[in-house]
């Protein structure tokens, strides 16, 4: 049975990168014709490396030079798969890459991405971010018209799918309108052929997606800091439902779908993005700043020192100090050269190496009560051990606060959490919850103050996660039945 991280992790990053194709031939010397012909794969490289927070255990990147396209993939980080000499076989002027946590099924090095193939005679390379909750029905179908899978992945799902769309349309971009039609959860894709790139948005906005324009040509992220990494301006995100396609320079949009409520994922500003990234108009940065203010207003403590759990946790604990006017300090140290693919999947493993990854400084918490801001409680699987490590270090009161809301109920669109029986807040009352975390007190921002630490946002937001309100059907617990089959239960 697979044990789970602590917090929920985001099931992957990608990018796209096109450039000019007016670039000089000839008359240059071999350096600089070199760093022409890979200018692709390097931005895709560096773009990656900004985006290794969404996932870290395996990278990749697929190049088109015009002919064909080269694809390279592995378990790891992005430096553990590329490295110059990788880097400099893949010659193109279009490039296509993605970072992957490995989720609650596809854990299997075979699921990285790009998934390339060959069909009608023409290559497709894809990456792809999010969930689809209707996949099982989707590989059911494709199963029974011959079809045959070779990974767990939605992305190898949502390329069947286009692909038998392509047998009964005349380009690839209808085909991706057919089968965007079909799909139904949070997906932000990217589609690459020899000579094109196809950029697509879940109509809900589940996942975020950006373009933006540097001197080599356009990069389409999940995140605006994939575009700071190549020097790219933002340009804008790409809208709910919006299709955007690439090819000879041109970039045009088409509406795939009509836009539904906005959906994006309020965890994105919570805990998944990158603080110097902006979301649909929300810098996420203000928005930590702002929950740790809200919650300062909403769960007072009498305290010496306010200080946050690293990394998310230390913007709303500086915004919990500005507004209750009690000293910010820097209480944990987090070894930066461990990477989360060192801490195993085993909840023994993840506890026996938390001293490793995360120390406390003795002279600055010892003798004070303190509170501690991190931005969720999602399985609680070592945040007691945290709170033990404060303690040990001389603590002598630990006031947990968290700027996010309860997390109670499962989430089916990305992100690893799939049963209400792996959640903390929904196992334990609040009273179990103090004594079992042993804080000496406990505070959440408040449901009601969601919005308000979102306030540039220019979509909707999902918080099923919070409130149980999820804004499409959605395939709920799978339960077996006698015959050993799954029956699905539907949350309208």
């Amino acid at each position: 049975m697979r044990d789970y991280p602590e917090k929920p992790r985001d099931e992957c990053g990608v990018v796209g990168i096109i450039c000019n194709t007016d670039a000089a031939k000839g008359g240059l010397s071999a350096e600089e014709q070199a760093r022409i012909n890979t200018r692709a794969s390097v931005s895709a490289y560096h773009a990656l490396y900004a985006l290794q927070h969404r996932g870290q255990n395996s990278a990749g990147i697929a190049v088109s030079n015009g002919s064909v396209i080269r694809n390279v993939k592995g378990a790891g980080l992005a430096p553990d798969v590329f490295t110059m000499k990788t880097l400099s076989e893949l010659s193109g002027y279009m490039a296509i890459g993605h970072v992957r946590y490995a989720g609650h099924k596809t854990a299997a090095e075979i699921n990285a991405q790009p998934f390339l193939i060959e069909t009608m005679g023409e290559q497709i390379a894809l990456a792809f971010n999010g969930a689809l909750v209707n996949s099982e029905q989707l590989r059911r179908v494709i199963e029974h018209r011959g079809g045959i899978f070779q990974t767990a992945s939605d992305a190898e799902v949502i390329l069947n799918t286009i692909v038998y769309e392509r047998l009964h349309t005349r380009t690839l971009e209808d085909a991706v309108l057919r089968a965007a039609k079909q799909f139904q959860g949070a997906f932000s894709i990217l589609l690459m052929t020899k000579s094109k790139m196809i950029a697509l948005r879940d109509p809900f906005g589940f996942r975020p997606l950006c373009v933006g324009r540097n001197v080599d040509g356009l990069v389409i992220a999940s995140e605006s800091c994939a575009l700071d990494a190549v020097e790219a301006s933002f340009g804008r995100d790409i809208r709910p439902g919006e299709m955007v396609v690439v090819e000879a320079g041109r970039l045009s949009s088409y509406q795939a779908s009509i836009p539904e409520r906005g959906a994006l994922c309020a965890f994105e500003f919570i805990y998944m993005a990158r603080p110097d990234s902006v979301i649909d108009g929300q810098p996420v940065e203000t928005s930590r700043n702002l929950a740790g203010r809200y919650l300062a207003k909403s769960s007072p403590a009498d305290a010496d020192i306010v200080i946050g759990v690293p990394d998310s946790g230390m913007s709303a604990a500086l915004g919990y100090a500005q507004e209750s006017g009690i000293p910010y300090a820097i209480g944990f140290i987090k070894n930066r050269y461990i990477g989360r693919t060192f801490i195993q999947d085993t909840q023994g493993m993840r506890e026996s190496s938390l001293k490793i990854k995360l120390n406390v400084l003795k002279p600055v918490v010892d003798g004070k009560r303190v509170v501690m801001v991190d931005d969720s409680i999602v399985r609680g699987t070592t945040i007691h051990r945290v709170v033990r490590l404060l303690r040990e270090a001389g603590a002598t009161e630990v006031h947990m606060r968290v700027a996010s809301p309860k997390y109670e109920h499962p989430c089916y669109f990305g992100t690893d959490v799939l049963t209400r029986d792996q959640l903390m807040a929904t196992r334990y009352n609040a009273e179990e919850l103090v004594r079992r975390i042993d804080v000496d007190s406990l505070g959440f921002l408040r449901q009601e103050d969601l919005p308000n630490v979102m306030p540039d946002l220019k979509v909707g937001w999902c918080d099923a996660c919070f409130t149980g309100e999820y804004p499409i059907p959605i395939v709920a617990e799978k339960e077996r039945n006698k015959n050993g089959r799954q029956k699905d239960e539907r949350i309208v």
